[in-house]
């Protein structure tokens, strides 16, 4: 219990936040219930889960008994080394924050996650051009200040007892643009963070599919 809590604080302290806000909108939908009919409560669920927020799983899966899970170090096909173990920490993350499953090691889990990044492109957005003179002679170039950068993976959920794959989806795919300037230190934060937004996007589709089935 003490790990989970800790486990819980390293990645993100807002947790306490959205359980107590979930909380008082229960309590809230509860007595407008009562007080005035469904239909208050039905306007206030309507307008909190339009805001994001979802009363239903408290943590659970949807439609699906997990008792464990494993997301052990994605697999990577691309040249951007580094890349999946800050991604597999993401994700995990993301199943830590919202989700009330345990993680566990690969060998004594219920359910494995598995996903696999096969591509990382980036190409030029949008140009600024100049015009250099050089004896008399006009020349244009066009330089790029932003470009787009898209990650490709697949991923898939599979039973570990018997192999049986609970869900698959083989055309994850992101995109996110950032800004290229011409100190080389600044593109790559730029790009570095541009990865961080898909990242953070992919592990919710990710934790979406497994928790929510959608």
């Amino acid at each position: 219990m003490h790990d989970k809590f800790m486990k819980t604080i390293s990645c993100n302290n807002k947790l306490m936040f959205h359980a107590r806000f979930a909380g008082r909108l229960r309590s809230l939908a509860g007595a407008l219930s009562d007080a005035s009919g469904s239909v208050l409560a039905v306007l206030v669920f309507f307008l909190v889960t339009g805001c994001g927020y979802h009363f239903q799983g408290g943590g659970r899966p949807q439609g699906l008994t997990i008792r464990s899970l494993a997301i052990p170090l994605m697999e990577s096909s691309s040249s951007e080394l580094g890349f999946e173990s800050d991604f597999t920490k993401v994700v995990r993350c993301q199943f830590i924050r919202y989700g009330d499953v345990p993680l566990v090691s690969r060998n004594e889990a219920d359910m494995v996650l598995i996903a696999k990044i096969y591509d990382i492109s980036t190409d030029p957005l949008t140009y600024d051009v100049t015009h250099t003179r050089v004896e008399d002679k006009t020349t244009d170039y066009e330089i790029t200040d932003s470009r787009r950068l898209k990650v490709r993976m697949e991923a898939r959920l599979i039973q570990r007892s018997t192999g049986r794959v609970v869900w698959e989806d083989k055309g994850l795919v992101e995109k996110e643009r950032y800004l290229v300037t011409e100190d080389p230190l600044t593109n790559r934060y730029n790009r570095k963070n541009a990865l961080r937004k898909i990242a953070r996007r992919l592990a919710d589709r990710i934790y979406l599919k497994t928790m929510e089935r959608f």
